[in-house]
């Protein structure tokens, strides 16, 4: 109970850091006047934007997120969960990319930096902010810092209010129900290593291409 406890609470974390981050892509799109991002803005943001969830995350764990359960068993579990949640990410990205390069090709009416996706760069915010969440295990005292300590105490401030804290709390609870299907994928996706499973219909199509009779073949 206490384990579903913990999801649950970690769930409503992660909507309302959401929730926090989303009003700060607001202001810096009201700032930029909704110029259109380069590439290292995009993934500088979003780097920002998961080390701090990492920190935050790791501050639920310092404050007890579910007071029976071990801290150390708190921290693996967060782990797999953030683990989780950015995977999912990535292949949230990695499938918007595919669509937005199949009606560019189709139509060439939508512009590229809609279309820009990188791998490496993916891989490696995710990867730094898993490290950055790691380490602190080992100098915690760093995790308390100003602007994490403000999301932190933000999420816990929205989650005890009683209408957007129910709203959340909502929310959480399908997280906990989507985590389960991002896990499973996820393990599927890592399986495959890295790649999307194969389209079937794509399948059909190239089975018949192959089989296509071509009379002028007889001829040379």
């Amino acid at each position: 109970m206490e384990l579903f406890n913990f999801v649950f609470r970690l769930g409503v974390v992660f909507a309302i850091y959401g929730f926090l981050w989303g009003l700060i892509e607001i202001g810096f799109r009201l700032l930029t006047s909704g110029r259109q991002r380069t590439v290292g803005e995009v993934y500088l943001l979003r780097g920002i934007k998961y080390v701090f969830l990492a920190d935050v995350v790791f501050l639920f764990c310092i404050d007890g997120g579910a007071s029976k359960m071990n801290y150390l068993n708190q921290l693996v579990l967060a782990g797999i969960i953030l683990l989780t949640y950015f995977v999912g990410k990535f292949q949230n990205n990695q499938n918007r990319n595919r669509i937005f390069q199949v009606f560019t090709n189709a139509t060439r009416a939508l512009p590229k930096q809609l279309t820009l996706f990188n791998l490496r760069a993916e891989i490696a915010v995710i990867v730094l902010a898993l490290t950055v969440f790691t380490l602190l295990n080992f100098a915690p005292q760093y995790a308390e810092n100003p602007i994490s300590v403000w999301f932190y105490e933000s999420i816990v401030d929205i989650e005890d209010t009683v209408f957007f804290g129910f709203i959340f709390k909502i929310v959480g609870f399908f997280f906990l129900l989507n985590l389960f299907f991002k896990m499973i994928n996820g393990i599927n996706f890592i399986l495959n290593g890295g790649r999307a499973p194969e389209d079937p219909f794509n399948k059909i199509d190239n089975d018949r291409d192959n089989d296509h009779y071509d009379p002028w073949e007889e001829v040379k």
